[in-house]
């Protein structure tokens, strides 16, 4: 079978699963992510075989460090698994939420209730993890998912969405075995062609580096729910607590650099940069932040000392996940937002003050999915925020925005109950 073929039949298969997924209460949801949650436990061994398998791949192939820390799954990984997907389970179900009701002047009645969206395409790099975060989310939002994960983590994919699929089987007689599937072949054309099948598939998720988001959203025909990159900014005001800001600006950077919601750029009020940045600058020297800034920051603090090096326009630009931070001095609250507004990257920015107008200010006018006042960029995650779980994160505008969890899986329709109405 070529390639075009067996993507057809794979989103076929996925459109025909999610028709009978959307029949399935959700005591029966539940039941079978429990099932499957005992199910990951229970086959751990063999789970780790497969992974093994992906590792030998990996090693081969010079994955780095990192990256094979990911990949590699263990008891306790498969254990946390298998947690996150009871608590899945725990969760309210979204579907068939009345998100809004009203009767017209002719007696109509009009309902707007949660639906799945459908067919959900996943893409992702390394954590075979995702494969079960991503399929028990789906899964309990009433959505089909096909898995698209990296070459290297094929064999890990397959075993654990394999083991999800018995599991189901066997706790319902009615799971359709197609609500979750894993693309087969590590080719990347495959993903092109799945992502042309409007007719089959309804949404795609990358999840991975800006340069696969950017070659999803490239090559998709299907909408496409993203966010590029984070470069998510602290700002503090002339007005701050400056016990608080340094607090804040050492989680926002240092608590863990390589994730989105980490910041890139500290900007500080030029009224308390001098006060404020020597000891802010000496903190994230001892670990070990290395520094790009502008004029007025290396005036006020030693270059040498701190190893300052000179910020290019395109430093504000970038994510770094790294011990990198640019630091630039701003001319009041005004100048901050639009520093965020035009080199940030909408996902999540926060002030520093104790001045309410200052803050309501930042908060209307930065253009983010998630904007702060006195708290870390580093609480932007379906967690943190009471979703219980996360798929992902989006800064789109149309759509979901911010942290995604089970709600922002669903669409909506409008129901009608008449009693012979007719338009006239």
């Amino acid at each position: 079978m070529n390639l075009n073929d067996q993507m057809t039949r794979l989103a076929k298969q996925a459109k025909a699963a999610s028709r009978e997924l959307a029949k399935l209460t959700t005591a029966e949801k539940n039941s079978c992510l429990l099932a499957m949650a005992d199910a990951l436990e229970k086959n751990s061994a063999a789970i780790q075989d497969a992974n093994a398998l992906d590792m030998d791949f990996g090693v081969h192939h010079g994955l780095s460090s990192a990256m094979l820390d990911r990949l590699q799954l263990d008891d306790k990984r498969i254990s946390s698994m298998a947690k996150g997907l009871r608590e899945v389970a725990a969760l309210p179900d979204p579907v068939g939420k009345i998100l809004d009701e009203r009767i017209r002047p002719n007696g109509l009645k009009l309902q707007k209730i949660s639906t799945p969206i459908g067919v959900v395409v996943i893409i992702y790099e390394s954590r075979p993890n995702v494969t079960a975060d991503a399929a028990s989310l789906c899964f309990k939002s009433g959505n089909a998912t096909i898995l698209r994960g990296g070459k290297e983590a094929l064999n890990s994919n397959q075993i654990l969405a394999k083991t999800m699929i018995d599991a189901g089987k066997i706790a319902n007689p009615h799971f359709p075995e197609h609500a979750i599937q894993v693309v087969p072949t590590p080719d990347r054309e495959a993903i092109p062609i799945l992502l042309s099948l409007t007719q089959y598939v309804d949404l795609c998720m990358p999840r991975g580096g800006e340069s696969l988001i950017r070659a999803v959203a490239d090559c998709s025909k299907v909408p496409v729910i993203k966010h590029y990159k984070g470069v998510c900014h602290v700002f503090v005001d002339a007005d701050a607590d400056l016990k608080m800001a340094e607090e804040i600006v050492m989680n926002a950077k240092v608590q863990r650099p390589g994730v989105c919601n980490s910041a890139e750029t500290l900007l500080v009020d030029k009224a308390v940069a001098e006060t404020f940045l020597p000891s802010m600058a000496q903190k994230l020297a001892d670990k070990k932040v290395k520094f790009f800034t502008d004029d007025t920051t290396r005036e006020i603090l030693n270059p040498e000392t701190f190893n300052l090096q000179p910020a290019s326009e395109q430093n504000y630009f970038t994510e770094y996940n790294d011990y990198i931070l640019n630091v630039r001095v701003v001319a009041g609250v005004g100048a901050a937002i639009d520093h965020i507004n035009y080199y940030g990257s909408a996902h999540s920015d926060s002030i520093i003050t104790k001045n309410e107008a200052h803050a309501k200010k930042f908060l209307a006018e930065v253009d983010s999915a998630a904007v702060y006042w006195n708290a870390s960029t580093r609480f932007t995650d379906g967690g943190e925020f009471g979703m219980g779980a996360e798929i992902g994160i989006s800064t789109d505008k149309i759509g979901a925005r911010g942290p995604m969890g089970l709600d922002e899986l669903t669409s909506y329709k409008w129901l009608g109950f008449g009693t012979g109405q007719i338009r006239g």
